[in-house]
């Protein structure tokens, strides 16, 4: 299976960053998830299916998110077949640094929010800016993250974009089980670059939530470790490639998941 050394490292070391620093770290929680779903845009395969790993922890800093996409394409064989992309972001909380309480209406902490995404090639992008944790009554937790974009110099694409990525989960109660309603819109607000130079990056968005049923506790197993349930994918200007008549860059995609935390 092919990683990258970089996301196969960091993942590798946040599974064993509970024995080596077991002070800092408060919690952590990690999860495995297929998802198979058609008709992508833009990719190779419009039929793909997905592995994902998935780390998400809490520290006396603040808080940290990776996560490595494995997909496989249908029909298509080879190298061509199977791609890779991977996100590691962590957040350095103020409040928590600084031993003040940050909060103020429905802000529960000010923090420094920063993404490294990487994928095959020369995609490689460094994210960094402003990000506030609120407390919204029926939400388990929800963040709005704000940054700018900066591509690394290898790709040849032009910085200038900004981006703001809201976060949210929402547990419901459903007979003797849950629905966990989950997700994240990513929303790029502005385009970059020239098409008359031909690095034009076009504003993009991309929204993703799932909905998901706590089938462990369904079945009398522990809460919160085993979902089935669905992913819808929406993604206007797919990858920042302007959609056209002339090729459809609007993704518009519903993945059947399951989900595994350990």
């Amino acid at each position: 299976m092919k990683v990258s050394p970089t996301l196969a490292g960091l993942a590798t070391g946040l599974l064993f960053a509970g024995q080596t620093l077991a002070s800092p770290m408060l919690w952590q929680d990690n999860s495995l998830t297929y998802l198979y779903g058609k008709n992508f845009a833009v990719d190779a395969g419009e039929i793909q299916q997905t592995i994902t790993f998935e780390h998400a922890s809490g520290w006396t800093w603040g808080d940290m998110f990776l996560f490595v996409d494995n997909k496989w394409y249908n029909g298509i064989s080879g190298s061509d077949g199977h791609t890779y992309y991977g996100e590691f972001s962590p957040r350095l909380s103020l409040g928590k640094i600084t031993g003040k309480d940050l909060s103020f209406g429905p802000v529960t902490d000010v923090l420094l929010s920063a993404t490294y995404e990487r994928g095959e090639g020369r995609n490689r992008n460094y994210l960094l800016g402003p990000a506030v944790d609120l407390k919204v009554p029926g939400f388990d937790r929800m963040s709005i993250n704000t940054y700018y974009r900066k591509p690394d110099g290898i790709t040849g694409q032009p910085g200038g974009q900004w981006q703001i990525t809201p976060t949210w989960a929402i547990t419901i109660p459903v007979g003797k089980s849950d629905i966990l309603f989950d997700g994240f819109i990513d929303w790029v607000v502005n385009d970059a670059g020239s098409k008359s130079r031909g690095d034009y990056i076009a504003k993009n968005l991309h929204i993703n939530p799932q909905v998901k049923y706590d089938l462990g506790k369904a079945l009398d197993y522990t809460p919160g470790k085993l979902y089935v349930g669905i992913e819808y994918d929406y993604w206007s200007n797919k990858y920042g490639i302007e959609d056209s008549s002339a090729f459809n860059t609007d993704n518009n995609v519903t993945n059947f998941i399951v989900k595994a935390h350990f």
